[in-house]
């Protein structure tokens, strides 16, 4: 081990950068974020990523657009509705 050693040109952060990540500040409900660090507690796992996992299976979910049919008949249905009263 060295007597000194020169820091002049270090620079503050992660040794290692992570590739493909971003480092973000998100405000989530305190109650969310305690459910995420229990099921991460449980499974082993760390809570942000357990978090990341959810929300990129949310994002690969195939977003159906509402088509004509289903849209007409909710209109029936909610004035069939409004229509009884």
């Amino acid at each position: 081990m060295k007597k000194e050693y020169d820091f002049s040109s270090g620079k503050r952060g992660p040794v290692i950068q992570q590739q493909g990540k971003s480092r973000i500040t998100i405000y989530l409900d305190n109650v969310v974020l305690e459910e995420f660090r229990e099921r991460a507690d449980t499974a082993g796992s760390g809570y942000q990523t357990m978090i990341n996992e959810a929300l990129r299976e949310y994002l690969d979910k195939k977003q159906e657009p509402i088509i004509e049919a289903v849209l007409r008949k909710v209109v029936r249905e909610e004035l069939e509705r409004v229509a009884s009263h």
